[in-house]
Protein backbone atom coordinates (compact mmCIF):
# COMPACT_ATOMS: atom_id res chain seq x y z
CA UNK A 1 0.00 0.00 0.00
CA UNK A 2 1.50 3.31 -1.19
CA UNK A 3 1.67 6.26 1.25
CA UNK A 4 -0.69 8.38 -1.03
CA UNK A 5 -3.10 5.44 -0.87
CA UNK A 6 -3.16 5.28 3.10
CA UNK A 7 -3.40 9.51 3.54
CA UNK A 8 -6.69 9.50 1.05
CA UNK A 9 -8.09 6.61 3.51
CA UNK A 10 -7.55 8.54 6.33
CA UNK A 11 -8.88 11.98 4.48
CA UNK A 12 -12.03 10.08 3.44
CA UNK A 13 -12.41 8.73 6.61
CA UNK A 14 -12.19 12.14 8.44
CA UNK A 15 -14.35 13.65 6.46
CA UNK A 16 -16.90 11.06 7.15
CA UNK A 17 -16.14 11.33 11.12
CA UNK A 18 -17.01 15.72 10.27
CA UNK A 19 -20.33 14.78 8.94
CA UNK A 20 -21.43 12.05 11.94
CA UNK A 21 -20.08 14.28 14.52
CA UNK A 22 -21.90 17.36 12.96
CA UNK A 23 -24.86 15.51 12.20
CA UNK A 24 -24.96 14.08 15.52
CA UNK A 25 -24.60 17.47 17.43
CA UNK A 26 -27.82 18.90 15.39
CA UNK A 27 -29.74 15.81 15.97
CA UNK A 28 -28.98 16.08 19.70
CA UNK A 29 -29.35 19.73 20.08
CA UNK A 30 -32.99 20.90 21.82
CA UNK A 31 -33.69 24.64 22.73
CA UNK A 32 -33.04 23.22 26.52
CA UNK A 33 -30.51 21.11 27.35
CA UNK A 34 -29.21 19.23 30.81
CA UNK A 35 -25.37 20.01 31.69
CA UNK A 36 -25.15 16.34 31.31
CA UNK A 37 -26.44 16.38 27.69
CA UNK A 38 -24.10 19.71 27.10
CA UNK A 39 -21.34 17.46 28.24
CA UNK A 40 -22.00 14.62 26.15
CA UNK A 41 -22.03 17.64 22.86
CA UNK A 42 -19.03 18.43 23.98
CA UNK A 43 -17.76 15.32 23.41
CA UNK A 44 -18.86 14.95 20.30
CA UNK A 45 -17.66 18.43 19.14
CA UNK A 46 -14.18 17.22 20.36
CA UNK A 47 -14.47 14.50 18.24
CA UNK A 48 -15.43 16.83 15.49
CA UNK A 49 -12.65 19.10 16.15
CA UNK A 50 -9.78 16.45 15.98
CA UNK A 51 -11.18 14.92 12.71
CA UNK A 52 -10.73 18.33 11.82
CA UNK A 53 -7.55 18.75 12.51
CA UNK A 54 -6.62 15.07 11.16
CA UNK A 55 -8.08 16.45 7.81
CA UNK A 56 -6.44 19.86 7.57
CA UNK A 57 -3.11 17.54 8.46
CA UNK A 58 -3.60 15.09 5.33
CA UNK A 59 -5.07 17.62 3.42
CA UNK A 60 -2.49 19.87 3.28
CA UNK A 61 0.29 16.87 3.16
CA UNK A 62 -2.06 15.19 0.19
CA UNK A 63 -1.75 19.29 -1.33
CA UNK A 64 1.69 20.25 -0.51
CA UNK A 65 3.36 17.10 -0.23
CA UNK A 66 4.99 15.18 -2.77
CA UNK A 67 1.82 12.78 -2.66
CA UNK A 68 -0.46 12.11 -5.80
CA UNK A 69 -0.83 15.15 -8.09
CA UNK A 70 1.52 17.93 -8.19
CA UNK A 71 0.77 21.22 -5.62
CA UNK A 72 0.17 23.16 -9.29
CA UNK A 73 -3.50 20.96 -9.92
CA UNK A 74 -4.75 22.27 -6.61
CA UNK A 75 -3.00 25.53 -6.62
CA UNK A 76 -4.19 26.85 -9.82
CA UNK A 77 -7.64 25.77 -9.65
CA UNK A 78 -10.49 28.58 -8.22
CA UNK A 79 -12.81 25.49 -7.23
CA UNK A 80 -10.26 24.37 -4.97
CA UNK A 81 -9.39 27.94 -3.45
CA UNK A 82 -12.99 27.85 -2.87
CA UNK A 83 -13.56 24.56 -1.42
CA UNK A 84 -10.50 25.53 1.13
CA UNK A 85 -12.33 28.72 1.84
CA UNK A 86 -15.33 26.92 3.04
CA UNK A 87 -13.47 25.11 5.01
CA UNK A 88 -12.18 28.16 6.93
CA UNK A 89 -16.07 29.69 6.60
CA UNK A 90 -17.23 26.31 8.97
CA UNK A 91 -14.30 26.05 10.90
CA UNK A 92 -15.13 29.93 11.88
CA UNK A 93 -18.63 28.96 12.25
CA UNK A 94 -17.68 25.90 14.36
CA UNK A 95 -16.28 28.12 17.38
CA UNK A 96 -19.16 29.47 19.24
CA UNK A 97 -21.17 26.36 19.60
CA UNK A 98 -17.46 24.90 21.10
CA UNK A 99 -16.99 27.81 23.50
CA UNK A 100 -20.89 27.40 24.40
CA UNK A 101 -20.66 23.66 25.15
CA UNK A 102 -17.18 23.53 26.94
CA UNK A 103 -18.38 27.00 29.18
CA UNK A 104 -21.60 24.94 30.26
CA UNK A 105 -20.89 21.57 30.53
CA UNK A 106 -20.11 21.71 33.99
CA UNK A 107 -22.06 22.42 36.98
CA UNK A 108 -24.88 20.46 38.18
CA UNK A 109 -25.80 17.84 35.92
CA UNK A 110 -29.64 17.92 35.99
CA UNK A 111 -29.40 21.95 35.58
CA UNK A 112 -31.03 22.87 32.20
CA UNK A 113 -29.30 25.73 30.27
CA UNK A 114 -31.09 27.45 27.05
CA UNK A 115 -29.45 27.20 24.33
CA UNK A 116 -29.58 29.95 21.81
CA UNK A 117 -31.18 30.11 18.26
CA UNK A 118 -28.11 30.93 16.96
CA UNK A 119 -26.15 27.65 18.12
CA UNK A 120 -29.09 25.81 15.94
CA UNK A 121 -28.53 28.36 12.90
CA UNK A 122 -24.69 27.88 13.33
CA UNK A 123 -24.53 24.15 13.07
CA UNK A 124 -27.79 23.94 9.81
CA UNK A 125 -25.00 26.52 8.19
CA UNK A 126 -22.21 24.23 9.14
CA UNK A 127 -24.03 21.14 7.18
CA UNK A 128 -25.15 22.89 4.53
CA UNK A 129 -21.81 24.21 3.71
CA UNK A 130 -20.01 21.03 4.51
CA UNK A 131 -21.94 19.14 1.53
CA UNK A 132 -21.22 21.52 -0.53
CA UNK A 133 -17.58 20.53 -0.35
CA UNK A 134 -17.56 17.30 -1.97
CA UNK A 135 -19.29 18.95 -5.19
CA UNK A 136 -16.32 20.77 -5.55
CA UNK A 137 -14.38 17.56 -5.03
CA UNK A 138 -15.86 15.97 -7.52
CA UNK A 139 -15.62 18.58 -10.38
CA UNK A 140 -11.88 19.31 -9.38
CA UNK A 141 -11.01 15.31 -9.80
CA UNK A 142 -12.74 15.86 -13.17
CA UNK A 143 -10.52 18.38 -14.04
CA UNK A 144 -13.05 21.13 -14.20
CA UNK A 145 -11.80 24.83 -12.93
CA UNK A 146 -8.30 24.26 -13.85
CA UNK A 147 -7.14 27.14 -16.25
CA UNK A 148 -4.09 26.57 -18.24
Amino acid sequence: MTIEILLRYVHFISIFTIVGALVSEHLLLKKSLSRSEVGRLAKIDGVYGLAVLVLLAVGLTLWLGAYGKPTEFYSSNPLFHTKLTLFIVIGILSIYPTVFFIKNKNGDQEENIKVPNIIFWMVRLELLLLFVIPILAGLMAKGIGITE
